[in-house]
């Protein structure tokens, strides 16, 4: 039976364990928009994120004799896709210049904001966050991490955890405030 993105996992990873290169391009393309969202939530840049799938599938290349069948495969690959997405902001939070914006405390969205809110509103305004902060929200809203965890992963404190989500929390809402009163304006 010929390889192809059909294949299954366990036929792609024997084969390309065989060295066998038409089953690495299928199990890349098998994979590679279920995996692209990892580094994308997590750089907000499509391009830094595409760079980092590609690190993260030759780690997976690589890793494959290390594999073992305790786990789902995708789930095995998505693991090693967030480590390398992880490493990457870490590296990079050491030698770039760390960012400071200041917003005023502000109380809860506005009832009239929040009833039209929409996902790709609210995608966009976070991808806008500075990644020191956007890093920080992410694992905590949406991947659920705990402020220990986001600690140890990243290679800062819990209450420097703590402080970047309450700011990242700010620059959102001063954000869809901000579009929400353009958009009504516009109207």
């Amino acid at each position: 039976m010929p390889i192809s993105a059909n294949s299954t996992d366990e036929e792609l990873r024997r084969a390309c364990l065989k060295g066998d290169r038409r089953a690495q391009q299928a199990l890349y393309q098998k994979y590679y928009g279920k995996l692209l969202g990892i580094p994308m939530r997590y750089t907000g840049n499509q391009a830094e994120a595409k760079d980092l799938l590609n690190q993260a599938f030759l780690q997976i290349f690589r890793s494959l004799p290390d594999y073992t069948d305790s786990g789902s495969f995708a789930g095995w690959m998505s693991t090693i896709t967030f480590r390398v997405t992880m490493d990457h902001l870490r590296m990079e939070q050491r030698y770039r210049e760390r960012y400071r914006m200041e917003v005023p405390e502000r109380t809860a969205i506005d009832s009239r904001i929040e009833g039209q809110l929409e996902a790709a509103d609210i995608f966009r305004c976070i991808q806008q966050l500075p990644d020191y902060l956007r890093v920080v929200f992410s694992l905590y809203v949406i991947d659920g991490y705990q402020h220990k965890d986001i600690a140890a992963m990243i290679g800062i404190t819990a209450d420097t955890s703590k402080w970047r989500l309450r700011k990242a929390r700010q620059l959102l809402q001063a954000a869809l405030e901000q579009d929400y009163l353009n958009n009504d304006q516009s109207a």
